[in-house]
Formats: structure tokens, sequence, C-alpha cells
């Protein structure tokens, strides 16, 4: 008696895993479940793509170092200053107006 009832649970927990194992996996192949694992995976790519551009970069960045190192350039060079360019020349009153000095906005996602 106790052996038949052993093999009943026995069966019974087996289908219930069995069961729930199957469900399981079919849900992971719905074309939701789906699109959500391919948008974790090419964000996971995003990422070690990201990685290994700022390795490349560090290493640029020391290579260069090394090479200005060699060859002797180290100091930085001097720029020339920066030059004001005239934007808007006004013509009633023959002299031109810088873009610092100008009242009008520039930027076009203004509300007013």
């Amino acid at each position: 008696m106790f052996r038949r009832t052993f093999w009943f649970t026995a069966g019974a927990a087996a289908g219930v895993w069995a069961t729930t194992k199957v469900n399981r996996k079919l849900k992971q192949l719905t074309p939701e479940s789906l699109a959500a694992q391919a948008a974790n995976k090419a964000i996971e790519a995003g990422h070690r793509l990201k990685d290994f551009a700022l390795d490349v970069r560090d290493g640029m960045a020391e290579r260069e170092a090394e090479l200005g190192e060699a060859l002797g350039l180290d100091e930085q060079p001097e720029l020339p200053a920066q030059r004001r360019f005239a934007v808007i020349e006004n013509h009633s009153t023959k002299h031109t107006k810088y873009l610092e000095n100008t009242t009008y906005s520039y930027n076009r996602n203004e509300d007013h």
C-alpha cells in the first residue's frame, strides 16, 4: 500500500515538474519574449562595443604619449589668439556688430 502511494506521489510530482518546465519553455518562445531577449542582447553588445572603444581610445592616447616622448614633442604648441569674425553688418550706421553684441536670439526652439 505504501509502495503504491509512494510511486503515485512520485509520478504526480514528475508530471507537475514536466508540465511546469514545458510551460516555461513555451513562454520563452513567445514573440514578445523573443523580442525582449533580442533587445537585451543588443544592449549587451552595445555596452561591450562601448567598452572596446574606450579601451582603444585609452591605448591610443597612451601610445601617442609614448611617441611624443620618443620624438621630443612633449611641449604644447602655442596657438594664435582666436579671432572675432563679423557676423552681421549694419548698413545704415556703417559699423560692424559682432555676434556676442547682438540682441537677436538664434535659438529656433523658443516658444516666444
